[in-house]
């Protein structure tokens, strides 16, 4: 009798520089240079597929552990819904799939389909996979074809997003802050609050592309590029995250908050311009798509000393 697909480890040759390897059904493991990178929790308990942690190149955790960690001291636990690096939003034809940690009511899911492919080798790493967004009562508005690719340079650590939804019905993403490609950073890349814990210090900083610091320049404005950066465990270190040029109403806004929210959010006008006359939604027929690119960048140092500014314009440039 042949085992279900779920409990086959599927790894790639261990001599791979990137390693991608299922574990049973609940996440797959992603290893650069023999080391872990990060996990993609996908098991029938997930209400939406996330990657956590996310390291450096040097081994140090740069995402919040919380909720899937609670013994990490001095970090917060507020907004238990941001987990890791995800992608959802809290606005589809009513029912939300940003904050489900909960089931029913108005909370959808993000199911697994299948794993389409899973690849690695000396230079890069693949991820291909098939998603559902369920609402409550199981019925599937969109399909999601998500391919996440994995870098391993010899300072950095890189992840490309490709994403296709494709509307099963008519589809509206609602005018919401709560949204959308979205990862929460570590304690220590938080800005400093004077509520903060004193243990990990919080030394965040946060930058746009068009020089924008901080939260109070950056949120709810449209830039190319954003980036966090900070000291982690002593260590110079930063996030930073491109919008394609080819994606829907590029630039983005930035749903990026001080205490560690760090998301692209092209639909949330009304909050973003504090404007209540403006609508930030976006319908699609059934068969319409919408496709999201997007590079998640893991650096040394500063925005300034890690050219991230050059890094996005060659990934702009290779289109």
């Amino acid at each position: 009798m042949k085992p279900a697909p779920w409990a086959i480890l599927l790894a790639v040759p261990l001599a791979a520089q990137v390693r991608i390897a299922q574990h049973g059904i609940e996440y797959i493991a992603v290893e650069i240079k023999g080391k872990p990178f990060t996990q993609f929790f996908i098991g029938p308990e997930t209400n939406k597929p996330y990657l956590h942690p996310l390291r450096s190149a040097s081994g140090k955790i740069v995402t919040r552990g919380y909720p899937m960690e609670e013994d990490i001291p001095g970090e917060s636990r507020d907004h238990p819904h941001h987990r890791g690096l995800w992608f959802a939003h809290g606005d589809v034809n009513g029912f939300d799939f940003w904050g489900n940690e909960t089931r029913g009511g108005k909370f959808g899911r993000i199911v697994l389909a299948k794993i389409d492919n899973l690849s690695g080798g000396k230079d890069s790493g693949l991820i291909d996979a098939s998603f559902e967004w369920r609402d409550p009562g199981g019925k599937v508005l969109l399909t999601e074809a998500r391919q996440m690719t994995f870098y391993g340079l010899p300072k950095i650590r890189t992840i490309d997003f490709d994403i296709t939804l494709t509307a099963r019905e008519k589809v509206t993403f609602g005018d919401t802050k709560e949204g959308t490609f979205a990862l929460r950073v570590a304690s220590d890349l938080e800005e400093p609050h004077a509520s903060a814990p004193a243990q990990p210090p919080r030394s965040g900083h946060i930058v746009d592309s068009l020089g924008r610091e901080g939260e109070k320049q950056v949120w709810g404005k449209r830039a190319d590029w954003v980036d966090f950066y900070g000291l982690v465990d002593g260590e110079p270190l930063g996030i930073a995250m491109f919008d394609h040029p080819s994606n829907p109403r590029h630039p983005t806004y930035w749903h990026a908050r001080g205490y560690g929210l760090f998301a692209a959010n092209i639909f949330g006008l009304r909050d973003f311009e504090n404007d209540k006359t403006k609508d930030g939604s976006l319908s699609l027929a059934p068969g319409e798509t919408l496709r999201f690119r997007y590079r998640v960048v893991i650096h040394p140092g500063d925005a300034r000393s890690a050219q991230i500014g050059k890094l996005y314009q060659d990934y702009a440039g290779g289109r």
